[in-house]
């Protein structure tokens, strides 16, 4: 008689190549607790990840951001994923801040047209806008939430006159 509750799953198989996300502080170590139950399972240190994507963090300085593991024979590789608020917020090219002094953080600076088109480019395979125009209202959206202006204007206002024609978005 085979008894099924003392029986375990299949053995893991290391070549598997796995994709596990995270959001993490640019720059910093996560804590071990928020890395060990996702990492642990598949056999790495969580130590060692925690360092490289301290790495490959440390343009992003401060801010959240998306970070995609690629794990395959024990070994992590780090791939940055940034959403549309980071990289509004690093367009902005605010000073560095520390995360445990300074706290609610108003974003008031302008962006040009040209930096937020660019941001759209970039996260153009995200959207699910049909044309580039779709994405780059997406992005004003984002750039409202956020709390800056673009080209000295209120991004909603910008939104209304790419919709009206006044403002024209190239598609290349």
């Amino acid at each position: 008689r085979v008894d099924l509750l003392n029986t375990m799953g299949p053995k893991f198989d290391a070549s598997q190549v796995i994709e596990v996300f995270l959001r993490v502080k640019g720059a910093e170590v996560p804590g071990g607790s928020s890395l060990a139950p996702k990492i642990g399972p598949l056999g790495m240190s969580p130590k060692k990840v925690g360092d490289d994507i301290a790495k490959a963090t440390k343009a992003w300085k401060g801010m959240n951001v998306t970070v995609k593991l690629i794990c395959q024979n024990r070994v992590a590789k780090v791939e940055l994923v940034p959403s549309a608020s980071s990289m509004v917020v690093k367009a902005l090219k605010e000073p560095e801040r520390d995360r445990k002094k300074v706290k609610h953080v108003k974003h008031s600076g302008n962006v040009s047209l040209d930096e937020i088109i660019d941001i759209a480019r970039q996260m153009r395979d995200k959207s699910m806008a049909k044309e580039l125009k779709g994405t780059v209202k997406e992005i004003l959206g984002t750039a409202f939430s956020v709390g800056c202006t673009v080209n000295k204007t209120s991004p909603k206002e910008l939104q209304e006159q790419i919709d009206s024609g006044e403002v024209t978005i190239p598609e290349k």
